[in-house]
């Protein structure tokens, strides 16, 4: 029973101590604390005067004094200390400067009283300790360096860092074995000082991380008591980021800067900035809750340091380190703002603050100028205050640049005198176009923009946005606050391409340019687009053209695209086919049609035809041009007529016969429509009736003439049929004896021109053409040959003529009834050639004489009025005088 009281008894002394050691946990603050440790067999009564009690809480400042005053008999007490001597250490802080001191094991039970923390500071060993938490909430940092004030600085230091953070939040909190604790090395430096880094989960942020630091130095070892700390409650955040300043348009400075984008929680700052000018100099450390702050009373010519740090508003925290010193000095002239960028149409303001020699110009004084070459009236100014001043240019127009300058100077001037200092206005056109157009499979939209208008902006990126409503656009597009950017790709023709992949074909895609610039952005006016109304259709299929037979139309016909499922219209180009197709267009406005047929002036070419089509509604755009199709030349018709041709007679005396040769030329197309298989000679005569001899491609056919009288026609023939308008010729022996041509002449005009001139007798027969023959002269030559209008007298032959060569030239007189008797010359005529020479360069020359006399004549009379002007500027007219209103030049005066 004994045994039981005992055991028992003793639990419960294991469970006081265990509470009462975790209760003298030191609690870690968010500001820096000292560890203090002395050996144990320090006796305080040393240092202690008479009659004091050794409970050193109880030392009076007097007391202190003496306890430093003794100090340097102690200095060489720590040189004889031995590595197996044992430690107290405390800790204690500016805030708390009693310790309590108890063993530095951490599963000792010894414990000793509280201590005055001027007796560790003095004769122990010392350390600064700084615990916190980092901005991104992952690592534990406690930083320790070198306090001692005896020989333990000339010996190395090393520092462990024992650590355990429970794995539950409501774990039990009580002291763990020193078996569990994990151990960290820390990074100390030369110059005594130490980082440990302790790894923290997110879970795990508010729990309590228990820890203690085991110290050697000097060969010697110390431990610290046991700490306590929950993370979230030390946390430090970094220096505040982008830190400003700027003047605002009431004159004042203001201070700006952003929050560390990593902190869970709202932030306090404290702002420290010194003013330093000719007349004032002022410094002040503020606190507060916003991004910025605002400084009154800001003078021209003065110098502004500022620095900014953070902690957390609500709650325990560390302030974080001070940001970088940024240094802002205002001119003698403070423009504000000194720079502006903004866009076409808009209103801006620039204000000012004058100071000459020391003194701040009125605001009423001041005088605005452009560019130092152009005063801005009055009108557009505004006093703001006895030192402030403001112009407003309203209706902006783009600036043009000057040289490298791509602003207008703004100048702000006391009356006459303007300092150099001025302010920047930049003034571009944001009105950039934005085109959108989807593809034909409707899965894709393609959106470009150029930056032609923009170009004169140096350091500037353009970023296109977007905002995506579920369905269709508004009347007027704004710009969404709720936005997202869009990657484009600069091209070739300096275009940026932008491409939407997956689309919603009715949703509304608000979209415009954002133009960022160091100066500020600008966004360009907005456009709404719906994909559906900007399809650009795929091209029509399967296109096929023809010439139809018999009809004689081009026929185009093609397949609708199966994208988009709307109506569309159709726009055919046609033309012939060539290196340059001199296109002509056709619309077709069904939307069920799928064939069309235009009317071409040859039906015998090849066209080339393509089709393309959009909505019929006239949304979007125009599909891309179809495959071009071509025709093939075929024969459409029969041939609208046979060929002209002509005869060569050989006549044979002895045989009383004659042999016909019969001379053509082969069909145009145009004639044949579109091709001639073969010719057939058609015979006519009296005895024999009619009979036709096919002569197949030949241009050449010879027949045998007998009778008096014989008739042929020459008909072509292509794969629909024979020609039914052909020329007939008859030969009759009457008839070549009518002699109706009584002269001729054929005068040279030049190697390439005869002109052929003749007369004619009355006659009874009907005359429907002259043919005129002419070859060399003396040489077996070919024959040519030309039909003549039977009206004309004069004909111009044209063809190529040797100077030295005699040629024979011969006219035909031919009738219904037959060919007559031929006119014959062997030689060009002698007489009158000069004459008709001459006759044929009045053609050119009397052009040329009118158009010399219109010229002269118009100079003449340019030249009169300009001579008037001249001589006769400073007369004055008579009827603009006061003395001559009523009287009347035209009428004679006697002169008495």
């Amino acid at each position: 029973m004994t045994c039981q009281n005992f055991c028992v008894a003793l639990l419960h002394w294991e469970f006081i101590y265990l509470t009462t050691a975790f209760n003298l946990a030191y609690p870690i603050t968010p500001w820096r604390f000292k560890l203090s440790c002395m050996p144990t067999n320090t006796t305080y009564d040393f240092l202690l005067p008479t009659g004091i009690s050794k409970n050193t809480s109880n030392l009076s400042e007097h007391y202190e004094a003496v306890v430093e005053a003794k100090l340097n008999s102690s200095t060489t007490y720590f040189s004889n200390l031995s590595s197996k001597t044992t430690f107290h250490c405390c800790f204690w802080s500016k805030e708390d400067k009693n310790c309590s001191v108890h063993a530095d094991n951490i599963e000792g039970k010894a414990f000793v009283s509280t201590v005055n923390s001027l007796v560790f500071q003095q004769i122990g060993a010392n350390w600064n300790i700084q615990c916190w938490m980092k901005e991104d909430l992952k690592l534990f940092i406690c930083y320790m360096e070198t306090l001692f004030k005896t020989p333990f600085n000339t010996y190395d230091l090393k520092v462990h860092l024992l650590y355990i953070l429970p794995e539950a939040l409501e774990e039990s909190p009580l002291v763990p074995q020193k078996g569990r604790f994990q151990i960290v090395q820390c990074n100390c430096s030369a110059h005594d000082s130490c980082e440990c880094h302790v790894p923290v989960p997110a879970a795990k942020l508010n729990h309590t991380l228990l820890l203690y630091l085991k110290i050697t130095s000097g060969g010697i070892n110390f431990q610290s008591p046991l700490m306590s700390v929950q993370p979230i409650n030390v946390v430090k955040p970094d220096p505040p980021l982008g830190l400003h300043m700027e003047i605002t348009d009431a004159g004042n400075l203001k201070i700006s800067w952003s929050s560390p984008t990593l902190v869970p929680f709202q932030l306090q700052y404290q702002v420290k900035y010194s003013e330093n000018s000719s007349t004032n100099m002022r410094k002040a450390d503020e606190i507060v809750s916003a991004t910025s702050l605002l400084i009154d009373s800001v003078l021209p010519g003065s110098s502004y340091e500022v620095q900014v740090r953070g902690k957390r508003l609500d709650g325990p925290g560390t302030w974080g380190d001070w940001s970088t010193p940024l240094t802002f000095t205002t001119q003698d002239v403070i423009y504000f703002p000194p720079k502006i960028l903004t866009s076409v149409g808009s209103n801006v303001s620039f204000h000012c603050i004058y100071k000459n020699e020391n003194e701040i110009v009125s605001s009423k004084k001041i005088v605005w100028w452009l560019n130092l070459a152009e005063k801005i009236p009055p009108s557009q100014y505004t006093v703001v205050g006895d030192r402030v001043s403001k112009v407003t240019f309203p209706n902006l127009n783009a600036t043009k640049p000057r040289g490298k300058f791509t602003y207008d100077a703004v100048y702000c001037c006391n009356q006459q005198e303007c300092h150099h200092r001025y302010a920047e206005l930049y003034v571009i056109d944001v009105n950039i176009n934005i085109s959108c157009e989807t593809d034909g499979y409707l899965t894709k939209m393609t959106c470009r923009w150029s930056t032609n208008a923009i170009q004169s902006l140096m350091g500037s990126t353009l970023q296109l946005r977007y905002h995506r409503s579920s369905l269709y656009c508004s009347d007027v597009p704004s710009i969404h606050p709720i936005s997202e950017p869009k990657d484009c790709h600069l091209q070739r023709d300096g275009f940026y391409e932008c491409i939407f992949q997956p689309i919603f074909l009715l949703s509304g895609y608000t979209m415009w340019i954002k133009i960022n610039h160091s100066l500020g952005s600008l966004d360009s006016p907005p456009t709404c687009v719906v994909p559906d109304s900007v399809v650009k259709p795929l091209p029509p299929s399967s296109v096929k053209a023809e010439i139809t037979v018999k009809i004689g139309l081009l026929k185009i016909s093609w397949e609708k695209p199966v994208f988009p499922e709307n109506n569309l219209k159709f726009q055919i180009r046609y033309g012939l086919n060539g290196k340059e197709v001199q296109w002509k267009m056709y619309e077709v406005y069904d939307a069920k049609s799928k064939s069309a047929s235009v009317l071409v002036p040859d039906l015998c070419a090849v066209y080339a035809v393509q089709v393309r089509c959009r909505r019929l509604d006239g949304l979007g755009y125009w599909s891309n041009w179809s495959s071009p199709a071509y025709t093939v030349v075929m024969d459409i018709k029969v041939p609208t007529r046979g060929p002209e041709f002509w005869r060569i007679i050989k006549e044979d005396t002895t045989k009383k016969e004659r042999n016909v040769t019969l001379l053509w030329k082969p069909l145009m197309k145009n004639d044949s429509l579109c091709s001639v298989r073969k010719y057939v000679v058609k015979h006519h005569t009296s005895r024999n009736g009619t009979w036709s001899e096919d002569v197949g491609n030949h241009t050449k056919f010879t027949f045998l003439w007998t009778e008096q009288a014989h008739s042929v026609t020459v008909l072509a023939v292509n794969s629909i049929g024979a020609s039914f308008m052909n020329f007939n010729l008859t030969f009759s022996w009457p008839m070549s004896k009518v002699n109706t041509v009584q002269s001729l002449s054929a005068y040279p005009l030049n190697n390439s021109c005869v002109l052929l001139s003749w007369t004619l007798s009355p006659s009874d027969y009907y005359l429907m053409y002259f043919v005129t023959e002419w070859k060399i002269l003396n040489e077996d030559s070919e024959i040519k040959w030309l039909r003549i209008p039977p009206s004309v007298k004069k004909y111009y032959i044209h063809d190529h003529f040797i100077p030295i060569e005699k040629y024979q030239f011969s006219l035909y007189p031919v009738f219904m009834e037959g060919v007559g008797k031929p006119k014959i010359i062997n030689s060009f005529t002698q007489d009158d050639i000069e004459k008709h020479q001459n006759d044929a360069g009045l053609y050119v020359i009397v052009p040329i004489i009118i158009s010399s006399s219109i010229l002269l004549l118009g100079t003449l009379l340019i030249s009169h009025q300009r001579m008037k002007k001249l001589f006769w500027e400073d007369v004055p007219n008579p009827k603009n005088c006061s003395w001559a209103q009523g009287l009347n030049f035209q009428k004679r005066t006697d002169i008495l």
